[in-house]
Order: C-alpha cells, then sequence, then structure tokens
C-alpha cells in the first residue's frame, strides 16, 4: 500500500473546536504516519459560551476512550436531558424538549398518533409523562441508562453541561500526550501554492513559517483560512435567523442543581440558562435591530438566578455557513465554517460532525473532488436541517406582543421547513430527511410544544380497540414514573460520581465575529 502524501496536519486555533480536532485526530490516525500541529495565541480570546451539548458528544467521549466521571469532574459538568422553553408558543406557556422518545409504538404506528387520539377524546395527560428522560427532567433525578434494550433505562438520552475553556484543556492533554505538538503564535499570513491555489503555509507574528500538507481551519469566526484566505463565499440566513448578538455572564448557582437547559423568551430574542457545578453560565441571544446592547444587557442582569460573577461580554455574528466547508487543501470546523444559534445547543455537535465526516473522508494519496464534494454535501445538509428546526422554534410562535415576534411569526420560512409543519398539522405524521440530526422525538416536542397540534390522526389507529390502546398508555405512563422515582437526585448523582473541585471564576474574552 502506498505511503500517504499528506502527512503534515496543520490546525489553525485552539479552543473547544481546536482541541477537539486534535483529540479525535491522534486517536484515528497512524501515530508516526502523521505530524500533527495546533497554533493557537494566547492574545486570542474565545467565545467561552458553548457549555450545552447534545447526546451524540456522549458517543465522541467514548470514541476517545475519555472516563466520564473524570470529564464531568475536570469540566464541572452536569447531566442534560433537556431543554425547557418558556414563553415560546405563548407568553407564560413553557414546554420541554426532552432527549429520548416518547411512549412505545404500537402495531407499527406511532406512539403520539394514540396520545393525539385519547387527546381528542379529552382524556390524556401530557405527552412529556410517557417520556423517560422528561419526567427524569421534571423530577430532577438521573441515573445511567442500561445497555439492555430491553429495558425501559435504554431509552434515557442525555448530554452535558461543561465549562468549555475546561473542556478544552482537558482535551489539549488528551492530545498532546499522543503527540500533537501545539506552537504558541498569532497567524499573520497565509501562503498559496501558485499552480493550483492550495495552502502551503502559514506565517506567525514572530516570522516563524509552518508549512503543511493539509490544514484545518480552527480560527472561530475570523475564519482565517477558509474566508480570508481562499475566499470562499458566506450564505447568510440572517432572514431567517435574525438575532445576531448575544451578552453573556456567568452567576452565583442558587436553588436545585436542575438537569436540563432553560431557553426563556424576551421581547426580542431569548436567554440561556446553563447550570454547572460551580455556576450558571447565562445569555441573551438578540437581534439589535429590537432592541439596543445596553438595554439588552440590563435585561440580562435582572433575569439572573444570583450575583454576576463576572461583567457581561458582548458578541457579534450572522447565522449561515460558508458554502463549501472543504475547499481545496482546508477544512473549517466549528464557527470557521459557519454559525448556528445556540438555541438547540448544536454548536459543538456541528464541531463533531465537521471531524467525525473528515475522519471518515480522510485524503490519502492525494485529495479527491469527489470526496470534497462528498464531504460538502454531507455537511451542507447537516447545517440545513438543524437550521430549518431552529427556524421552527421562531415561527411556530402566537406572539404578538413584540415587533420581534411579529415578524418571526408572519416570515416566510425554506419549503423543507413548511411541507414539514403542513404534513404534521394534518394528520400528525413526520417524515426525517437523510441523515437528519434531530430525532421524530424532537420534532414532536416543539411542534406539540408551541401549539402546532394536528388536526387528525392516522386512521390506522381505529383498527385497535380504544379501551386497549387507554390501557397500555395508562401502563407506560406508571411504568415510567415509578422508574424514575428511583433514580437519585441529579445532585446526589454527580456528588457521588464525580464531584468538581471548586474553581476560582474567572472572565472568558469572546471576539467580535461577522461574515
Amino acid at each position: 500500500m502506498a505511503e500517504p502524501s499528506i502527512r503534515n496536519i496543520v490546525i489553525v486555533g485552539g479552543g473547544t473546536a481546536g482541541w477537539m480536532t486534535a483529540a479525535a485526530v491522534s486517536k484515528v490516525l497512524r501515530a508516526g504516519t502523521y505530524t500533527v500541529r495546533l497554533i493557537e495565541s494566547d492574545e486570542i480570546g474565545r467565545v467561552g459560551v458553548g457549555e450545552a451539548t447534545i447526546p451524540p458528544i456522549t458517543t465522541f467521549n467514548r470514541i476517545l476512550g475519555i472516563d466520564e466521571n473524570e470529564f464531568l469532574r475536570k469540566t464541572q459538568g452536569s447531566i442534560k436531558l433537556a431543554i425547557e422553553f418558556v414563553n415560546w408558543g405563548r407568553l407564560g406557556q413553557t414546554y420541554l424538549h426532552p432527549f429520548g422518545q416518547f411512549g412505545l409504538d404500537i402495531e407499527a404506528v406511532k406512539f403520539h398518533q394514540y396520545w393525539r387520539k385519547l387527546g381528542m377524546l379529552g382524556e390524556v395527560p401530557p405527552l412529556d409523562d410517557y417520556c423517560l428522560t422528561a419526567m427524569a427532567a421534571k423530577l430532577g433525578r438521573f441515573t445511567r441508562p442500561s445497555p439492555d434494550p430491553q429495558s425501559v433505562l435504554s431509552t434515557l438520552k442525555y448530554a452535558y453541561h461543561f465549562d468549555a475553556a475546561l473542556y478544552a484543556r482537558f482535551l489539549r492533554d488528551y492530545a498532546e500526550k499522543r503527540g500533537v505538538k501545539r506552537r504558541e503564535g498569532k497567524v499573520v499570513d497565509v501562503s498559496l501554492r501558485g499552480e493550483d491555489g492550495f495552502i502551503e503555509a502559514v506565517t506567525l507574528a514572530s516570522g516563524e513559517r509552518i508549512e503543511g500538507d493539509f490544514f484545518i481551519d480552527c480560527s472561530g469566526f475570523r475564519s482565517l483560512l477558509l474566508a480570508q484566505a481562499l475566499k470562499t463565499e458566506f450564505d447568510d440566513w440572517s432572514h431567517w435567523l435574525p438575532c445576531d448578538r448575544a451578552v453573556a455572564t456567568q452567576c452565583e448557582a442558587g436553588g436545585e442543581l436542575t438537569p436540563f437547559t432553560r431557553a426563556t423568551a424576551h421581547k426580542a430574542g431569548w436567554q440561556w440558562r446553563i447550570p454547572l457545578q460551580h455556576r450558571i453560565g447565562t445569555g441573551y441571544v438578540f437581534c439589535s435591530k429590537f432592541i439596543s446592547d445596553e438595554e439588552a444587557i440590563q435585561t440580562l442582569l435582572a433575569n439572573l438566578d444570583g450575583p454576576p460573577l463576572v461583567d457581561p461580554w458582548l458578541l457579534k455574528f450572522t447565522a449561515g455557513r460558508r458554502k463549501q466547508l472543504w475547499n481545496k487543501n482546508c477544512v473549517a470546523i466549528g464557527l470557521a465554517g459557519g454559525f448556528m444559534e445556540p438555541l438547540e445547543s448544536t454548536s459543538i455537535h456541528l464541531i463533531q460532525a465537521g471531524i467525525t465526516r473528515l475522519l471518515s473522508l480522510f485524503p490519502g494519496a492525494a485529495i479527491s473532488p469527489l470526496e470534497v464534494d462528498e464531504y460538502n454535501r454531507l455537511m451542507i445538509s447537516h447545517y440545513e436541517h438543524i437550521r430549518d428546526f431552529i427556524i421552527l422554534h421562531y415561527h411556530a410562535t402566537e406572539r404578538d406582543d413584540s415587533p420581534f415576534w411579529d415578524q418571526c411569526r408572519t416570515m416566510t420560512v425554506p419549503e423543507t421547513l413548511k411541507h414539514k409543519i403542513d404534513l404534521f398539522r394534518g394528520c400528525g405524521r413526520l417524515f426525517r430527511y437523510e441523515d437528519e440530526l434531530f430525532a421524530e422525538g424532537s420534532w414532536i416536542a416543539v411542534l406539540l410544544g408551541q401549539n402546532v397540534l394536528p388536526q387528525a390522526y392516522d386512521p390506522l389507529v381505529d383498527a385497535i380497540d380504544v379501551k386497549v390502546v387507554r390501557n397500555t398508555l395508562t401502563q407506560i405512563r406508571s411504568h415510567v414514573r415509578q422508574t424514575v422515582e428511583a433514580f437519585p437526585t441529579h445532585r446526589t448523582f454527580l456528588q457521588r460520581n464525580c464531584p468538581a473541585p471548586k474553581l476560582l471564576v474567572n472572565r472568558g474574552a469572546g471576539y467580535v465575529g461577522a461574515k
């Protein structure tokens, strides 16, 4: 087998994206065959607010062979079972988007169809009562799922809240132990080959020139390689996702340590609440067309759980993605390739998705245009499916109390999303596209949570006697409740398995990004 000509990999940028990439590359690619160098500058601030995740992160950590208890201790981590949405469908209304499934399908017909039939008869409890993960979130409890597919515990899905800076530090130690070389420095120039426009080297402020065969751009919003050097165009989605700024801070933790993220809608955007073991991360994502920076800061500070630990810092962004995520011999991972606002905690997942697809298509003797095209096709599709899911939250609202919500409620949405909404509104039918991230249960939770109710149900439901359906749902609900009540509380689980040391909290400075 011929030796690969691509031997020298250069990662530009550290932070979560850079060190997740470095850790995965050092684990998967053959030791001794590749040289992996990561360039980062301590002078450059990091966004540092991506602290909530979704269940695929557990797979990423497991592939790396990371011990979950050690990881949670070292990142001040906690468990995330769901997102609680407050004031989205209507003012005063709250619903959960839990991980995991609702009930069990009956005779190959989706569970929610039976639930909807009973609901139309006026005799069914909330859908959350049939989801183990939702019930655990509501009761503030957690235990690890069972590997036995016959056990209801196997349906429990979870993710994490953690300090993103500590996660990057944790992965840096992991990667450096496996041969990744870190180089401190600020990239000031990128050299392209004359014959094909490929990147051949980057130059640091010190004058040092670092050559490479393959470059991974993890430089954040600046997108030094993909955007600035290779002039890759940007696809702007701000007409669908109008929020363009966020002000973030951290505050003292108080009360119960909830195993879920909270997203509370305000008049010009929404506020996140992410509970870690030692503090709460929080911020207000907003549209600058409808509110000033100063008013956004005051809104955030007026809605904290406890005293702020740091001064608020401002981030600017544009929702969208580069039209290519892999261009020539460069792949952008994370914010360098695109930005999806943090409503459904997909920022770290998009880093993971970019890494896993890159490794599955990593070039050997030469870069194949077919593989480049396939990578771009997969990633663009992934971005667009996530985009549609996030737009759903803004568009499917009855709020008319502010100009921001008026715009969101009345805007024209992508045809792919409109089709999904219309199909569900008819008979509750839902079909996912190829490689779509969010499962059927996620779409059902948000659609129903924001009052998109099917006008009818699948007629196949009527093939089963309504008494049988009623009894089956009663048994499922009872079993879910009894199972969760046996779990330890979230705080007890953390104290028993992965108590984190107390830390001094330092401000994480975010840099301003743009197209």
